[in-house]
């Protein structure tokens, strides 16, 4: 028995020393799939990504988001008759019924509401219409070029559609606003105008992935299954789309898997100074990076990693004025850059000499 122990000791030393190991992409259900980083939008995987279809509910990230930036959550809204018989996933409005904004997001997001999508437009846009205008020009606004909405809530419309990438590029957005990352990651929520607590359909999130953060979940017939999710693991957090997909919990467990096991934040630049020598002047300058510099890389990526410094010619540039880029490649592919700014050391000259002397003495 002692004999077993030890070997099994053994070789449970030996698998904590096997180092992290790439694994293959996983092959997904979707029908269409992306999945980017969140702090520098790298595409990892994709699949169809850039198509336009139908997205049904993960629509509601944009009602959402529109509706927390408005400044109005705290605002108290009425619901229409036109909320209240919008057909499909409901929080069972009532018409008249008075609510706060921020619950209705919460109804939203947790709950799936049709009802509460509309009340929301209406309240924030004037009229559904102006909501969807506001939601297209937002739309534009991402860069959300293969989009286009025309209602709140993603109810089945021959026009209303947008893609994996589209949406992840929304969803990196949405996950900036520390409002809409709180109201996604919640569990549970109770609205003062209930007498329960809405649960959070994402089971990504309440049950199946422990790294999840937030999202939302999307069903109509002809969109299919479609999922939208976030996930943080080790400071490095993944956004995962999938649209039309029989079985997208499990696919977004596999990607974000894969995600997290072959990709790693690694720094490419700190914040601090730099000596750079100024081309054919042999003269060196003082340059500062505003920020530290990461970039999610394979461990093969990391050992290829390029830089390559362009300084401007003219260098009468005024006290921490851009004066030159760090450019990042691998295998001759851009990844990023930073900006480099100039540090001049403060000297006098006779006349700000004089200036500072007479004040001091109080001849000015």
């Amino acid at each position: 028995m002692k004999r077993l122990i030890a070997i099994m000791s053994c070789i449970c030393i030996l698998l904590m020393a096997i180092p992290k190991t790439a694994l293959a992409v996983p092959g997904v259900s979707a029908a269409h799939a992306a999945l980017i980083e969140q702090s520098t939008g790298r595409v990892l995987f994709e699949k169809n990504a850039h198509q336009p279809q139908r997205i049904a509910s993960i629509t509601k990230i944009m009602t959402a988001i529109i509706a927390i930036e408005s400044g109005k959550m705290n605002e108290t809204v009425t619901a229409s008759r036109r909320a209240v018989y919008t057909e499909g996933s409901s929080i069972y409005l009532e018409e008249g019924e008075k609510m706060k904004l921020k619950d209705l997001v919460y109804g939203l997001m947790l709950r799936s509401g049709n009802d509460s999508a509309v009340a929301i437009a209406e309240h924030v846009g004037g009229s559904l219409e102006g909501f969807v205008y506001l939601m297209n020009e937002k739309a534009a606004w991402l860069g959300m070029n293969n989009t286009h909405f025309e209602n709140p809530h993603g109810l089945d419309s021959e026009k209303h559609r947008s893609t994996a990438y589209d949406m992840a590029l929304l969803m990196r957005y949405a996950m900036d606003n520390e409002d809409f990352k709180e109201i996604t990651g919640t569990t549970s929520y109770k609205s003062e105008a209930r007498t329960y607590a809405w649960g959070n359909k994402n089971k990504l999130l309440t049950q199946y992935y422990k790294y999840c953060t937030g999202g939302k979940t999307g069903y109509t017939k002809k969109a299919g299954r479609t999922l939208v999710t976030s996930a943080e693991k080790e400071g490095m957090t993944l956004i995962m789309v999938t649209i039309n997909d029989p079985d997208d919990w499990r696919d977004h467990i596999r990607l974000f898997d894969w995600g997290f096991n072959n990709y790693e934040l690694t720094d490419l630049q700190k914040q601090g100074t730099e000596k750079f020598q100024i081309k054919d002047s042999g003269k060196e300058l003082s340059g500062y990076f505003q920020e530290d510099i990461q970039f999610p890389l394979t461990v093969a990526e990391q050992k290829q990693v390029a830089e390559s410094t362009y300084m401007l010619e003219s260098m009468k540039a005024a006290d921490s004025e851009l004066i030159g880029k760090k450019v990042f490649r691998v295998n001759g592919s851009y990844l990023t850059d930073t900006s480099i700014f100039q540090i001049r050391e403060k000297t006098f000259g006779v006349k700000s000499f004089m200036e500072v002397f007479n004040k001091i003495t109080g001849v000015l």
